[in-house]
């Protein structure tokens, strides 16, 4: 049995963040959700349409050690990448190169000769949302390797779109990884240059997402950053860039940054949600973030209704089943929310949700407070 103190290092740490003058410090708040669920690491951060109002992490980077997640760790965001890929389709379309409407023949017109005729009609909307009568997944291991990206990105529109719809596209929503990397090829047919290259210098840069990058972190063998669990808590046995998803997929969940600067996007997103212009223009944050007709799926963003949020709020949740993300944006209440932890499985989705709530309680309590001292 671990002595009272490495079960302190353990179970309770709180992380050593550098929260800033102006973010409160909310590690308290997340610390005994963390412990309840048995995650090893969690961090968490409040944004409204100003900016980062609070943040806060608690516990280790890799369970059965005493290293202490900090306020400068990246977090795997997984497929809450697809909300960044969906914005820089929507900077092409503000660019004139795309079209909503324009249709997979369109974007890859030597290829379309091969599509199978259900999806010849379909259009770059549907696809960001999830109504293409593309399948969930491929068969990624066929895509393997850091080679040659973008070549393996248009042999998956090859083969997605070659094959026969899994429904009738258009008749209902299905989510679908194949889409965003579809999306991701896109980008690159468009712009002739690596979606990885151009969401950097057209989303991360523009927004000070400085530590933002691909795959899973840490140096392979060191326990310099978050170190990604399984569903049942045993630590994975690697970390580093490599232990993630396929490259390939990178346009539908291989991000990871801070968490101050996973709040730098979605402060942006929820600014746009508020009808006001930032890194798009505030008609094409309205695009993005109205779900289809008959469906909640919108472009990057799941829309729902909800009434702490004040009416509609827009969710996504990711995971490359070592890590888990979650964020939810109320923007008639003009907040958003986040939290990562560094376990994947429904465990990880548990932790997240129930701290996504405390924290939307600590929101609560705090327009409260300034009420009561504004009287």
């Amino acid at each position: 049995m671990a002595s009272g103190l490495h079960r302190w290092l353990i179970m309770g740490l709180l992380c050593v963040a550098r929260v800033g003058d102006a973010a409160e410090d909310v590690s308290s708040v997340l610390s005994p959700i963390r412990e309840k669920h048995g995650m090893p690491g969690m961090a968490g951060a409040v944004v409204t349409s100003r900016g980062l109002e609070a943040v806060g992490c608690t516990g280790v980077r890799k369970r059965g050690e005493s290293v202490a997640v900090t306020g400068d760790d990246l977090w795997h965001l997984g497929s809450c990448t697809k909300a960044m890929t969906a914005t820089v389709v929507g900077l092409l379309v503000e660019q004139g190169k795309l079209r909503w409407d324009g249709t997979m023949g369109d974007v890859f017109p030597r290829m379309a000769g091969d599509f199978h005729e259900g999806y010849r009609p379909v259009t770059v909307a549907q696809v960001l949302s999830h109504r293409a009568g593309l399948p969930e997944n491929l068969r990624w291991g066929s895509f393997a390797g850091d080679d040659g990206i973008a070549n393996k990105r248009l042999a998956v529109v090859e083969e997605a779109l070659g094959s026969e719809p899994s429904y009738e596209p258009g008749t209902r929503a299905q989510y679908s990884n194949a889409g965003y990397v579809i999306a991701g090829a896109a980008i690159e047919q468009i712009t002739g240059k690596a979606w990885e290259e151009i969401i950097r210098e057209w989303l991360f840069v523009p927004l000070g997402m400085g530590s933002a990058g691909f795959g899973g972190v840490g140096t392979p063998g060191e326990i310099d950053q978050p170190w990604g669990h399984r569903a049942d808590g045993t630590p994975v046995p690697r970390n580093g860039s490599a232990n993630d998803n396929v490259p390939v997929m990178g346009p539908a969940g291989r991000v990871h940054c801070t968490i101050q600067d996973w709040a730098k996007f979605v402060a942006d997103q929820l600014r746009g949600a508020r009808g006001g212009d930032g890194v798009l223009k505030a008609a094409t944050y309205r695009e993005l973030q109205e779900p289809g007709r008959g469906g909640e799926m919108a472009k990057g963003w799941i829309a729902l209704e909800r009434p702490w949020g004040g009416g509609r709020v827009l969710h996504h949740a990711g995971s490359n089943t070592m890590n888990y993300a979650n964020v939810w944006i109320a923007p008639a209440r003009d907040f958003a929310v986040m939290v990562c932890v560094n376990q994947g499985g429904d465990a990880a989705f548990k932790a997240t949700d129930e701290a996504v709530g405390a924290m939307i309680g600590w929101m609560s309590q705090r327009a409260n407070a300034k009420g009561q001292n504004h009287r």
